[in-house]
């Protein structure tokens, strides 16, 4: 057991691609090959709350960004064709509350993240998206556990010393909210609503 045992923890996977080739000695190119030390200075998160509570809107702000390198514990994982960012939002008490607040009233929240490499110099613009999601009136109710157990051997090698796996259910929807009348989904965003 954990420093943490008999808390509730909860990880969001973010997977961003791109069929474009990044250009060599851009900002993101730096940001993808270069040290920690850099990354951290340069990786920012820009959300916007769509929809959700005053209290929520108040608390995140309807529009803010954050130096996530600066303000929290990320821990880089550079592989052949890959980069993988581990957020520890746990890092910070301030991001750890409005993180149990949100959670509060998830339901009632949609929030658009956008996921840069921060520009700090005329040299580094135009600055590129890493990825974008919106996170729409998720059901955490809905969650199942999955065992990660090293007996388990279907998920042992994602998640050594993790414990469990999850799910939540999430309510996908354009932002016009438009469904799809024979079944009742989501209708797909139109091209000029989509990230790319």
């Amino acid at each position: 057991m954990g420093k943490n045992a008999g808390k509730e923890h909860h990880s969001a996977v973010f997977y961003f691609s791109t069929d474009e080739a990044i250009q060599a000695g851009s900002l993101l190119e730096r940001f993808v090959n270069g040290e920690d030390g850099f990354r951290n200075s340069r990786f920012k998160l820009v959300n916007r709350i769509v929809k959700g509570p005053w209290i929520v809107k108040t608390a995140v702000g309807n529009y803010s960004a954050c130096l996530l390198g600066k303000a929290l514990t990320c821990r880089y994982h550079r592989g052949p064709n890959y980069l993988e960012i581990d957020v520890d939002i746990s890092s910070s008490k301030i991001a750890g509350a409005l993180v149990h607040l949100a959670l509060g009233c998830v339901t009632a929240v949609t929030i658009d993240m956008g996921f840069v490499a921060e520009a700090q110099a005329e040299e580094d613009l135009p600055e590129r998206l890493i990825g974008a999601v919106r996170i729409c009136q998720m059901e955490m109710a809905s969650a199942a556990f999955v065992d990660s157990s090293p007996a388990n051997s279907n998920t042992a090698s994602l998640s050594t010393g993790l414990g469990r796996l999850g799910l939540a259910k999430v309510n996908h929807a354009d932002v016009d909210g438009e469904r799809d009348e024979a079944t009742g989904e989501a209708a797909p965003a139109p091209a000029s609503h989509r990230c790319r």
